[in-house]
């Protein structure tokens, strides 16, 4: 036991990993083992969503202190729409959708890092401005907009292997390659050394705003990206679908072990606490839980679990 709380003490992301598996054991004990399977495959669909948002997020947070994305609700609102309407239901659209949304999103990264690099409004307040104008371009772009996604797009993100879902299985393919660009490229490694000590990294050579500029690129285009995604999984666009994801991207990067200060990130760790999330929420509401009673629970619990896996530890 002493040897196992050591390792979480070195790596405290496991700790969101074995928060997942103690809501998920509670929750089947309460049932007694009924539908266990079905609730961690409902984990893996809407966690995966998360992920993807929460890996952008998790680059523009390590850049360090003052840097986050608040921006990213609404780029999944309009990108959504955007995808939306370029694929009108045609499976032939449905690449020309994916690049119109992945696009939105470039334009929006591109717009929020314009009003930090040459404004200079801190990040905080750019992208929460930007949000704002973003949800207006979408609610005029998205009103009066029902169209069904291409029949072949909604199958691939509800598809499912032996009841692991297809979307999850690309999902993590594309964390551990986004996982190998934090630790082995230059952009990456110049990622954390700008959270660490932008001044130093900048007198090291490091080419600190280009890098800032890409990361805020990333992380809006992972949100448009997400977008249709989302739009494809849900049946069709709307301008809420995105709320949920403000607060749940910051909870899951700092849950998952990257440090809010800046240069220290884990990829892994996003999974963890997207999954720890969601099975969160569906203990609470397995054990009949008010909604009163569940969001301040919940709230009490990722405290915690923030306090444990993603606060630092002072230094002598």
């Amino acid at each position: 036991m002493k040897a196992v709380a050591t390792r979480l003490g070195n790596q405290p992301w496991l700790l969101s990993f074995v928060g997942a598996l103690a809501v998920w054991l509670a929750t089947i004990l309460f049932t007694e083992g009924k539908g266990g399977g079905e609730v961690l495959t409902a984990a893996l669909s809407f966690s995966t969503f998360t992920v993807i948002v929460g890996i952008g997020q998790m680059f523009v947070i390590t850049t360090g202190p003052g840097n986050v994305d608040l921006s990213i609700p609404s780029t999944i609102a309009l990108a959504g729409g955007v995808a939306m309407k370029i694929m009108d239901g045609q499976d032939s659209l449905i690449w020309l959708g994916l690049l119109a949304c992945i696009g939105a999103g470039l334009a929006v990264g591109a717009f929020n890092y314009a009003l930090i690099r040459i404004l200079r409004i801190p990040p905080i307040i750019a992208t929460l401005s930007s949000s704002l104008i973003v949800m207006s371009v979408a609610i005029s772009y998205g009103r009066g907009l029902q169209i069904k996604p291409p029949p072949s797009f909604a199958d691939f993100t509800t598809e499912q292997i032996a009841g692991v879902p297809v979307l999850s299985i690309c999902a993590i393919l594309f964390a551990i390659l986004m996982g190998v660009i934090l630790q082995r490229t230059i952009y990456g490694r110049a990622t954390l050394a700008i959270g660490q000590n932008m001044r130093a990294a900048h007198l090291a050579g490091v080419k600190v705003e280009r890098t800032r500029c890409i990361t805020y690129l990333m992380s809006a285009a992972f949100a448009g990206l997400c977008g249709a995604l989302l739009a494809g999984f849900s049946g069709g666009n709307a301008l809420n679908m995105g709320e949920e994801y403000l607060l749940a991207t910051i909870a899951v990067v700092v849950i998952g072990g990257t440090s809010v200060a800046g240069g220290r990130a884990n990829v892994p760790g996003i999974w963890g606490a997207a999954l720890f999330l969601y099975l969160l929420v569906t203990m609470l509401n397995t054990y009949g839980a008010s909604a009163g009673v569940r969001l301040v629970l919940t709230g009490l619990i990722i405290i915690a679990m923030i306090t444990l896996a993603g606060g630092d530890k002072p230094s002598r």
